[in-house]
């Protein structure tokens, strides 16, 4: 793969569709980080079933994206989540996610395990036995794309379609996997690349749920999202807003950055092979250079808010995170016949991108372009409570694509998502099979927040029908009419949900307080999840948010 060269063992879940599947199309999910596991989507968002909360059993998702269409989850790049290179003894540390590869010698006992410290099977952990760019990432899915329908002809659908929906850092792997895969397509037909291996990859729908598409534009919406959002959360007063706009436009500062970095890739490393160390190490500056933008969110909140949810604590209850538990136990891993702990988040893959500065290389707005004109569909939605990947970076970034129908889309208006369950759910511009959605009281993972909308919106776009409705067929000529834009549409703020210390995933779930009791080992811990603490001899039970009961201590 571009010259990497390491042992892959790469894990998919296909889930065909609930209603004839044999018609149904077929659609890829694949979850951002990057080093995200595609079970974040699977059991937290959008798949047939979720995790109960004694992170044992299951139950069926209504909504589930796999009623209609068949759904392929794939844990990618190597590392993440069940696929791995090497099979590599080690340790976990929920707190801050570590993975420390360790000898275990056989002269020696096990180290004694504790809620704070897990021994497990993982992958290397090393950052040079993965993909390193997105442009790696997009080689290697292609190829096992094309080695999945040579397995398992029966599953390619007749109309040999292929549609993908992603999140997050999605947003850089949608368009830049489905432009090189349109690029291999184009070289097929005119027989630059032939053989075994070598087969249409027909590309139907892109979907970005809450994606960071342009460094660039992301980066001065941090600073504009953390002043001005339509919840009326001001994370930072102005004389910091003021602070962080300068940093972004001074000279040499980040905006400067991110143009250099993209200059000298496009130039010296147009193939985003992450190889060039003068290349990386101009791209790696760019992204630290750009930390002030980010770094208002995280220094000045007024309390600690999640960067998935700006109505939430920073140790967040939700999404549910049980299925981390669940993966792990192993009956599931049996069933499942893996070999591995699973890996909620690779910092070895994390890692390996950063160390190409691969968020700051190329834009991904011109990818989009180039397949809208090669008439691929693509639709976005943004749930308006995320920070990390926000709406305004989104709209900002879609309105700068460039292709045939750009001047149509940047006119078109802004009409209700409508839905017999939820109502108007949300604002929607579409023009032609181009969308953008801000979903309202959503965070980072749309569908979790807003289950049926979300369901709404992804049958809409998957069998072309206008995303307001659903009623409209669509066709290049579609354009929604309404306002110019919805920032006069402004939400009520939730109320503050108390934290579940849920000690498998402690770094998204748990306080530091509530963590300095596991450490000390006086928390009472059911099914990994946080219930009570021990206080002068006796046991205090949490029942909620105001509840406490105590329980005397049995002799």
């Amino acid at each position: 793969m571009m010259g990497l060269r390491f042992h892959l063992k790469r894990f998919f879940w296909f889930f065909e569709a609930r209603k004839d599947p044999e018609n149904a199309p077929l659609s890829i999910w694949l979850n951002g980080g990057p080093g995200a596991s595609s079970f974040i989507g699977l059991l937290q968002e959008n798949g047939p079933c979720f995790v109960g909360n004694d992170s044992n059993s299951t139950y069926l998702n209504p909504w589930s994206w796999n009623n209609e269409v068949n759904m392929l989850y794939i844990d990618q790049p190597a590392q993440v989540g069940f696929s791995y290179d090497v099979l590599t003894n080690g340790t976990y540390e929920p707190w801050n996610e570590t993975i420390t590869p360790t000898d275990f010698p056989l002269s020696e006992a096990l180290p004694e395990q504790n809620n704070t410290f897990y021994l497990g099977t993982f992958a290397s952990q090393s950052s040079n036995a993965t993909a390193n760019t997105t442009e790696h990432a997009a080689h290697a899915i292609w190829h096992f794309a094309q080695t999945w329908f040579e397995e398992f002809p029966a599953y390619k659908p007749k109309d040999e379609k292929i549609s993908l929906w992603t999140e997050s850092y999605g947003g850089r792997y949608g368009p830049g996997f489905f432009r090189f895969w349109q690029e291999q397509n184009e070289r097929i037909l005119n027989g630059s690349i032939a053989g075994p291996g070598t087969h249409l990859l027909k590309l139907d729908t892109l979907g970005i749920i809450n994606g960071c598409l342009d460094c660039e534009t992301q980066m001065l919406a941090y600073a504009d999202f953390a002043w001005n959002n339509t919840y009326g959360i001001k994370v930072i007063n102005e004389s910091q807003y003021d602070e962080a706009i300068e940093s972004f436009w001074k000279e040499g500062g980040c905006r400067d950055g991110i143009l250099k970095c993209k200059a000298v890739a496009g130039e010296m490393d147009p193939l985003d092979k992450g190889s060039l160390e003068y290349v990386d190490k101009i791209c790696i500056e760019a992204r630290a250079n750009c930390q002030t933008m980010n770094e208002p969110y995280e220094k000045y909140p007024d309390k600690p808010r999640s960067r998935f949810d700006i109505a939430h604590p920073a140790a967040d209850p939700f999404p549910e995170p049980y299925y981390s538990g669940y993966l792990n136990q192993h009956w599931v891993q049996s069933a499942l016949g893996v070999p591995v702990n699973h890996t909620v988040s690779s910092g070895s893959v994390s890692a390996a991108f950063r160390s190409t500065g691969d968020y700051a290389r190329g834009s991904h707005i011109s990818a989009l372009g180039y397949l809208l004109d090669n008439g691929i569909k693509v639709h976005t939605m943004y749930g308006d409570r995320d920070f990390a990947c926000n709406w305004v970076e989104g709209e900002r970034a879609l309105h700068a694509v460039e292709y045939e129908g750009a001047e149509g889309f940047r006119n078109a208006g802004y009409t209700p998502v409508y839905t017999e369950q939820d109502g108007i759910g949300g604002m929607v511009k579409q023009h032609g099979n181009f969308s953008f959605a801000r979903i309202f009281q959503a965070g980072h993972e749309v569908p979790a927040y807003q289950p049926s909308l979300a369901y709404a919106v992804f049958m809409r776009a998957m069998f072309n029908k206008d995303i307001g409705t659903g009623l409209i067929p669509v066709f290049d000529d579609f354009t929604t009419v309404g306002p110019a834009s919805t920032w006069h549409i402004t939400n009520a703020i939730p109320e503050w949900p108390e934290s579940v210390c849920y000690i498998k995933v402690a770094s998204g779930s748990c306080t530091p307080e509530q963590w300095k009791m596991v450490e000390a080992g006086k928390a009472v811990i059911k099914d990994w999840i946080v219930v009570g603490y021990e206080e002068d001899g006796e046991l205090v039970i949490e029942n909620g948010k105001e509840e406490k009961q105590r329980v005397l201590e049995e002799a």
